[in-house]
């Protein structure tokens, strides 16, 4: 059972998106358990009960006031062309949204597509896109994958998801025009109930995100370097400094972002830096 009294999230039910948010959630210190693939889950301490629901329906129903938030991806809301606030973005489930056609085709540009059939499962935004364009095609609207369609003979070119591109070059088609970027996010009503839980909510999955961005890394540095050093590491604010027993040395804490690691380290250690070492985030404030 739910509360009114308590903040509704509503999450993906089955999938890659449900792993994703179950771990996000995990991380950020929320304790529940779903039972039996059951509908609602309570979670232990704070005022939050998890709705798990179709991917596709998380924008709409927290658009009506269902659910207070939700994860999902931001193709789906614009898609359902759902009125709420996005919180924050995940940085993850990246992709593009994107006009294909077969890679022997002679179509240069997306308005030339007009009168033709495309398959797609984003009528709307490729509707909106086209009409941008001064075209209007047949839409074959499917809820699955629409990679075969070209070669089914249901349509001359699809609009569909593509991450890597490797689905596409399978099935030998390439991207004509791309539509939109877009990414896992966190939705909430326009109208919020409880604005403090989910204030609380939103922090502790920043935490996570954040953290996932960053990694500490520890070194020791002669004193006659920290000017030095500081130019390679300076840290979120400035890093912590410690003195060591050997008062000509002393000990660097400081937080990196994780794609900078490795060039910093071989900096450090260049410029005389000792056991340098990489330690990873599981969450933080900042």
């Amino acid at each position: 059972m739910i509360s009114d009294s308590h903040l509704r999230l509503g999450i993906p039910s089955k999938g890659r998106l449900s792993d994703l948010a179950t771990d996000l959630l995990t991380q950020a210190g929320l304790r529940f358990r779903r039972q039996n693939r059951g509908l609602f889950a309570r979670v232990s301490g704070l005022n939050v009960d998890l709705v798990y629901l179709r991917t596709d329906d998380i924008p709409t129903l927290c658009a009506e006031g269902a659910i207070d938030m939700g994860i999902t991806g931001s193709d789906l809301v614009e898609e359902a062309g759902a009125n709420v606030q996005e919180r924050m973005k995940f940085g993850v489930g990246r992709c593009r949204l994107a006009f294909c056609i077969p890679d022997d085709a002679p179509i240069t540009s997306a308005a030339e597509l007009d009168g033709k059939r495309i398959a797609t499962s984003f009528p709307t935004v490729t509707r909106e896109y086209l009409a941008k364009h001064g075209a209007t095609a047949h839409l074959v609207s499917l809820a699955g994958s629409v990679e075969a369609m070209i070669q089914l003979g249901v349509a001359d070119a699809i609009v569909d998801l593509v991450e890597t591109g490797s689905t596409l070059a399978a099935n030998r088609l390439r991207i004509l025009e791309e539509i939109g970027h877009y990414e896992t996010v966190l939705i909430q009503n326009t109208k919020p109930r409880h604005s403090e839980i989910a204030d609380r909510l939103v922090q502790r999955l920043e935490g996570v995100v954040i953290a996932r961005d960053y990694s500490l890394v520890e070194y020791n540095i002669p004193r006659a370097k920290i000017s030095e050093a500081e130019k390679i590491t300076p840290g979120f604010n400035s890093p912590t400094i410690n003195s060591l027993e050997n008062a000509e040395w002393c000990s660097v804490q400081v937080m990196i972002r994780r794609a900078d690691v490795v060039d910093a380290m071989d900096q450090l250690k260049a410029i005389g830096a000792s056991a340098v070492f990489e330690m990873t985030l599981n969450n933080c404030r900042l």
